[in-house]
């Protein structure tokens, strides 16, 4: 997409990140109307015109450096892409940044897109947001690469921000569409077949992950990706688990360790162990399941995330066997680790499961029950996470039979049964 062509959701895009009106910009240069319709892709501007327009707002007609641009766009992009060193993504960002702010250059939309997946990767959701909010006046005018990423980002932002799985399969659907009628390798379109996989994956649609993880893997086996060629056989592994094709799940986590530990990725290690451990849980062997959480829970190389998945999951196996002392202490241990997090929401699930069972535990009952009742059963159903509503469902149901309140018994052993059926209904 040319500059011209461009230039007006520049324009806008560059006011409204300034606060300024349509009034204020148009003021002495040209009519609210004839800005509005400059704005909007309408009509094609005079240089004159869009020179005085760009001089209010501060920025310089100039793209004597749109190669160079181009250029560490290019390189930015891929490290957003891979996930790489956060100082060095900040750094080159800076870099960009500085030369978009002298120079109108046909790289600046597909820039501000990605700013989008900058933020998540950063973790300011807030900023992400904005960034959404601010380019969605100008998405009418994206032409089909823009739209691509636009989707893609936007899915990645309503996974990593509120675990609105439904909005990001939408996206990511929006996106897969655009696949035809674009030029993007083979690597980004397996990328967003895994996405799409791992979205399938947290929606309980089996047979959907089984498909696209399979369409992933076969290009990153291709390119020798053994990274992403890992994380695939977790989500394949995972599917093969809650089908209880326990043997074919095994094979994939075996997989997924053995490349992990030839990359010598510590997180990627860690996350198969984690898998392993819900595998052998699903089978009722706890005592191995706990073995596999164990190795996780005080591994600084790994996220903060990930160790508070296998804390929770911990403490509920060591409350399955009446380990309560264990239980007790892996609790202490969980809530240290809820106190890390800047912002726990992402990963509620983890912050209700520690506290039901320190409630339990602790014998503060009128806490556990409003707890499980009022705020985690809820959760769960907001998020149709039938496997955790089972769980959850039916340690209350049991609480409620010990007080003799059979009917409140009834209801949580009736959802339970009901969650089951979901699952079931693959």
């Amino acid at each position: 997409m040319g500059i011209l062509i461009e230039i007006g959701s520049f324009i806008k895009l560059q006011r409204t990140k300034q606060e300024m009106t349509l009034g204020e910009l148009s003021e002495g240069i040209v009519s609210v109307s004839y800005l509005s319709k400059i704005e909007n892709q309408k009509t094609q501007a005079s240089p004159e015109i869009i020179q005085l327009l760009c001089n209010r707002l501060g920025i310089e007609v100039d793209n004597s450096q749109e190669e160079a641009i181009k250029e560490t766009c290019k390189q930015w992009y891929s490290m957003l892409f891979e996930v790489n060193n956060k100082e060095e993504i900040i750094a080159t960002y800076k870099k960009i940044q500085e030369m978009m702010d002298r120079n109108l250059s046909d790289s600046l939309m597909m820039f501000e897109i990605h700013k989008v997946r900058y933020y998540l990767i950063l973790g300011e959701y807030d900023e992400a947001l904005k960034k959404i909010n601010e380019l969605n006046e100008v998405s009418s005018t994206f032409d089909n690469l823009q739209q691509f990423y636009w989707y893609k980002f936007r899915g990645n932002y309503s996974t990593l921000k509120d675990s609105e799985y439904y909005q990001s399969m939408r996206m990511y659907k929006m996106a897969e569409e655009k696949i035809n009628q674009i030029d993007v390798s083979e690597e980004e379109v397996a990328d967003l077949n895994y996405i799409i996989a791992v979205t399938q994956s947290k929606l309980r649609n089996t047979l959907e992950t089984i498909e696209y993880a399979n369409k992933a893997l076969n290009v990153f086996m291709k390119q020798y990706n053994f990274i992403r060629c890992a994380q695939c056989h977790n989500v394949l592994g995972i599917s093969y688990r809650r089908i209880k094709l326990y043997d074919k799940a095994i094979k994939n986590f075996n997989l997924a360790l053995h490349l992990g530990k030839l990359n010598k990725n510590r997180q990627l290690i860690q996350l198969t162990n984690q898998n392993l451990g819900y595998l052998y849980s699903s089978k009722g062997e706890p005592v191995e399941a706990i073995k596999y959480y164990k190795e996780i829970i005080f591994d600084t190389e790994v996220s903060l995330v990930e160790r508070l998945a296998s804390v929770s999951s911990l403490v509920r196996e060591y409350y399955n066997i009446e380990d309560y002392e264990e239980a007790k202490k892996s609790i202490k241990y969980g809530l240290e680790l809820i106190d890390q997090f800047n912002d726990i929401k992402p990963y509620k699930i983890f912050y209700y499961v520690i506290h039901t069972y320190n409630y339990l535990l602790s014998e503060r009952f009128t806490d556990f029950e409003n707890m499980v009742v009022k705020n985690f059963i809820p959760y769960l159903k907001k998020h149709k996470d039938y496997a955790s509503i089972i769980i959850y469902a039916e340690l209350i149901a049991k609480y409620y039979e010990q007080l003799y309140k059979y009917k409140d018994a009834a209801k949580y052993y009736k959802e339970a049964n009901f969650a089951y059926e979901q699952i079931t209904n693959i």
